[in-house]
């Protein structure tokens, strides 16, 4: 720990004041960007490419569930990295059609989920979106946090996946 930020806390220890319950009343909420779908674009025309190959997985498969299109945007193999999800293209598409028994619907014009910012960097794309949990101590309310999703795209198709997903 740096000697400034565990000097910080032993004096708020010495003040009887707890640093996370300071820290907590001090967040900012998360908030989606205005214009999602120009996050899903670049100048360089690799990235282009890479960030429509994310925006088709977020739009066209995890909101509008059509997993018949899979073979689209994923490699055979899709390494996945959630503890939850086995990888394997074919796997990913049974536990969302099998396992969550989701429904197709209509892809929408633009994309829902509440996209935060999009990065992209060599075969990479991280895409953060707002999460909205209920507050542990008051389950009246509720908080917002970041969620964070990583694709390496091989051949215009993602290749590997890593999120936040801890197991159930």
């Amino acid at each position: 720990m740096n000697k400034l930020f565990g000097g910080a806390l032993l004096a708020l220890a010495l003040l009887g004041t707890s640093p996370l319950v300071s820290l907590a009343q001090a967040q900012e909420a998360v908030v989606a960007a205005v214009d999602k779908e120009a996050l899903f674009t670049s100048p360089d025309p690799q990235l282009n490419a890479n960030k429509q190959v994310v925006y088709h997985i977020m739009k066209d498969l995890l909101e509008a569930n059509h997993w018949e299109t899979a073979d689209q945007f994923l490699t055979e193999r899709y390494l996945q990295h959630n503890p939850s999800i086995p990888s394997g293209r074919d796997t990913v598409v049974k536990f969302f059609t099998e396992t969550l028994k989701v429904q197709p619907t209509p892809i929408p014009d633009k994309m829902v989920s509440p996209v935060v910012f999009v990065t992209a960097e060599g075969d990479l794309v991280t895409v953060a979106t707002v999460r909205t949990e209920p507050d542990p101590k008051d389950p009246s309310k509720t908080y917002t946090t970041t969620w964070y999703d990583t694709w390496r795209i091989l051949d215009g198709k993602a290749d590997e996946h890593w999120d936040a997903a801890v197991k159930q």
